[in-house]
């Protein structure tokens, strides 16, 4: 089978967007750019399901919407605002540990290199690239594990693991879809290419698609 072409998989998609259930955290980045909001939401979605990250980081921007806000609060409150999102005693004291590093290090302000993010506990690459792309609006890539599955479904990469996708990405990934790749592919991921028994059927990629490693579908 012919090499997948990335501008008609993404050219599709983007129609297909338009019709599936945002990731919570490109909602949160919505409703104004806001690096402090992305930063934080992106700490209370991993290992949690996207409403219940929507829920949470809603009740957290309504009482503190910034790292002075949050030094405010008791880890304890903290922890009850973003509950019942998963570890959320753990998250509370990363996110006022992180908020107490903007504020003490960098005059209250998230920095915009991801090196300097990567410093911050409890953020990893996805975060990191996450805060670049939808909070400050500048190049990243973030793969998480739906890019990853997918880019490898569709054979436009043969990778191990989420780093070395987006490693591969960013050496062969056209620039003008760094920041949207992942809006796509995680709404994609969630709504039609499941991890186990994928909509191939009714999928819109279905005829492009060679189904890489998938072994049961729909």
């Amino acid at each position: 089978m012919s090499p997948v072409n990335i501008h008609i998989v993404i050219a599709i998609l983007r129609e297909e967007y338009l019709n599936w259930r945002k990731p919570a955290v490109t909602v949160v980045s919505e409703t104004g750019r806001s690096p402090f909001k992305v930063l934080v939401s992106c700490i209370i979605s991993l290992r949690t399901k996207d409403q219940v990250t929507s829920q949470a980081s809603a009740r957290l921007f309504e009482i503190a919407d910034s790292p002075e806000a949050i030094l405010r609060l008791p880890i304890e409150e903290l922890a009850r605002l973003i509950y019942p999102a998963g570890f959320y005693r753990n998250k509370a004291e990363q996110i006022h540990e992180i908020s107490r590093r903007i504020v003490a290090d960098y005059a209250g302000n998230v920095p915009d290199e991801i090196d300097e993010l990567l410093t911050f506990k409890g953020v990893g690459r996805k975060t990191a690239n996450l805060v670049m792309t939808l909070g400050f609006g500048k190049p990243g890539i973030c793969v998480d594990t739906h890019v990853h599955r997918i880019c490898n479904r569709l054979g436009y990469v043969a990778t191990k693991t989420p780093e070395e996708t987006e490693m591969v990405l960013r050496g062969k990934l056209p620039a003008e879809y760094w920041i949207e790749i992942n809006d796509i592919l995680v709404a994609f991921g969630q709504n039609q290419c499941f991890p186990v028994s994928p909509r191939c059927s009714a999928c819109c990629l279905h005829e492009l698609c060679p189904r890489i490693s998938v072994t049961k579908s729909r």
